[in-house]
């Protein structure tokens, strides 16, 4: 009999814990469960990304927050042009939160000699490596891009990044100010902008023009807004005697690749890379950079014809990203 009454007793105790179901036969929530967590359970993983890098980010449209990381350190001359930093040598990392997680994509750029070590870190941090290229061609000293992917807990990957970045000289300590003597010089971006028929903005001495996709691009299923870098960039500084010089790169689909290079070479701009940057994205994409110098307007005229080739939004562009994606 005691038996008995205890069995009953722990049948009546598990049944008071079962969740309870409603008229309609469907459970009922837990009216005390917690709200969905933050990636990583942190609600402030912006500002924990931004004190692991030592760089304060910039929250862009889709959600997005970026990190520029510009290679004020290096002196890199093409053609006789000095590059400015947020002109070709703008590393970057970007963040989007994805299923209690974050979503990393950037690009670093490297010297020759920082490639293996930046490579071994990132990997020993299970940070992957989708691509490692060239952007431009003739540029002294050589520099290459190196671009990363990954999802997990901010401060995790945000850990991982310094470590493998500080196997660079890249800056990491503040935020990187243009110098005084890096000016427009009289360049007429507005000229530019009627041609181009996009809009810009000036961040130093560079005008940044960014134009996404029209359609939506996804990654292992999950879709990835423009300012993670599938975006077309079109940066433009001054070279001297009134003359500007333009690089960038166009995000493109297979069938726009012959029509976009072939509309570039014949306005007299150079293609000087065509690879991917990502592994698993649909469509898929290619990413064509390029490299122009000359009159503003004429430059303009060419890249607009190469964008008329492209299956880009029809309005006005998003604002460009702190040091491009060059």
């Amino acid at each position: 009999m005691h038996i008995r009454t205890t069995l009953r007793i722990v049948l009546l105790s598990l049944v008071a814990l079962m969740p309870q179901a409603g008229a309609s036969g469907q459970t009922q929530p837990n009216a005390t469960a917690p709200a969905p967590s933050a990636p990583g359970g942190d609600p402030d993983w912006r500002n924990t990304i931004a004190e692991v890098l030592g760089k304060p980010g910039t929250d862009m449209p889709g959600e997005v927050y970026r990190v520029a990381l510009p290679r004020t350190d290096l002196q890199v001359t093409l053609d006789g042009v000095r590059l400015l930093p947020g002109f070709a040598l703008g590393s970057w990392v970007a963040f989007h939160e994805h299923g209690g997680q974050v979503m990393l994509m950037g690009d670093l750029v490297l010297l020759e000699s920082e490639i293996a070590p930046v490579m071994r870190r990132l990997a020993e941090g299970g940070v992957e490596v989708t691509a490692l290229h060239n952007h431009l061609v003739r540029a002294q000293p050589a520099t290459m891009y190196l671009h990363v992917a990954g999802l997990g807990e901010p401060r995790r990957i945000a850990v991982v990044l310094r470590t493998a970045v500080q196997e660079s000289a890249t800056p990491l300590e503040g935020a990187a100010s243009p110098s005084a003597e890096d000016r427009m010089e009289g360049l007429d971006t507005a000229a530019f902008t009627q041609a181009l028929g996009r809009e810009g903005r000036v961040a130093g001495a560079v005008y940044s023009v960014s134009v996404p996709r029209a359609e939506a691009v996804q990654e292992n299923g999950a879709e990835v807004p423009p300012a993670m870098g599938l975006g077309t960039v079109i940066n433009l500084q001054a070279a001297g005697n009134g003359r500007a010089a333009v690089t960038g790169d166009f995000v493109l689909t297979a069938p726009e690749v012959v029509p976009v290079q072939r509309a570039l070479v014949e306005s007299g701009i150079e293609v000087t890379a065509i690879h991917n940057h990502m592994l698993h994205e649909q469509p898929r994409l290619f990413f064509m950079h390029f490299w122009g110098v000359g009159e503003p307007e004429g430059l303009a005229r060419g890249l607009r014809t190469a964008l008329d080739r492209t299956n880009s939004r029809r309005t006005d562009a998003a604002p460009g990203r702190d040091g491009g994606r060059r």
